[in-house]
This record gives C-alpha cells, structure tokens and sequence, in this order.
C-alpha cells in the first residue's frame, strides 16, 4: 500500500469506535477486503430477502428468466454458476411458491424448462426494491461518484477473463 493510501484510508477510516471489516495488515490485499465485504453484503441480502421467504440464489433466478425468458433447467444453472443439486432445490423453492413452472422440454424430454409466472413477477418487483434499498444503505458511505465508479469495477471484474477462467476452472475439476 502506497504512502498516499494509507494516509487515504487513514482518513476516510470508519468512527474510531468501530474496528474495521478488514483489520491491519489484511486490508493490504484487495482479495481480503473483497472477500469479506462479499461475505458481508451477502449475509446482508440475505438477510433482506428473507422479509420475503427468499434467498440471493432464489432473486437470481428470477431475474435471469426475467431478463432472458423460459430457458433450460440446466443451462439456468450453467449460466448462474449454480451447481446441480442446488439449482434443483431452488426451483423446487421457487415452484412451491408459485413463482416459476417447471415443463418437460419439448425438444428433449429428460429436460425441463423453466418459465417466470406472473407472481414471480410481482415478487421480482418487491424484490427489487429490497435490494435498491439496500444498496442506497450499503454505499451510504461512498459519494455518487464513487458508487458509479465502484460499479462499474466491479463489473468489469465479473465480465473478465480472469476471474471467470479461474472459477469456471475449479468448478470443471
């Protein structure tokens, strides 16, 4: 860490009350303040979630299909990283809830394809809210500017090759 970042951090540190997420020398490595304020913002969104009986694996899968329409059980969860057996607990979830239904794919009967129904629509809507909400408290701490910035960082992160051949490597082994 350079001279100027920690006289940044140093600064822009949190009330002296309060010990930092990352204390010390492990907030040097960006892998470590990265790793627990993922744990922290999903324990969080989870957390907020659960006002409405749901989890972050359930939020994604309906805005996936949202976004993408019906698709293939399996390749829901190839597209969401989702492991199998997981993926099948989810939709069991989501099913019993009457958010999504789950069809024997036409053009492969061992298949099932997945489709968003209209009250998973109106709990993706709900949902949404939570976690606008959620990210105004979150990143009450950063500017605007900031907030942008550090979007769109992090974006680029989960598009890029790097992170995505790493993770998609351990999960072939």
């Amino acid at each position: 860490m350079t001279t100027l970042t920690k006289n940044l951090v140093a600064t822009e540190s949190a009330a002296p009350d309060l010990a930092p997420l990352v204390p010390g020398r492990l907030a040097d490595h960006s892998t470590c303040l990265a790793l627990k304020i993922g744990q922290v913002v999903f324990r969080l969104m989870e957390n907020r979630l659960a006002s409405l009986g749901l989890r972050v694996r359930h939020y994604s899968v309906l805005e996936t299909l949202f976004e993408s329409g019906p698709m293939p059980q399996q390749d829901l969860g190839n597209y969401l990283r989702i492991d199998g057996a997981t993926m099948v607990a989810t939709i069991d979830d989501l099913e019993k809830l009457g958010y999504v239904t789950r069809t024997r794919s036409a053009a492969d009967r061992r298949s099932y394809d997945i489709s968003l129904l209209a009250q998973g629509r109106t709990v993706l809507k709900r949902l949404n809210v939570l976690i606008d909400d959620l990210d105004g408290d979150l990143f009450a701490d950063l500017t605007k500017n900031q907030q942008t910035e550090l979007h769109y960082l992090l974006g680029k992160l989960s598009r890029g090759e790097n992170l995505i051949g790493a993770l998609d490597d351990i999960r072939s082994r």
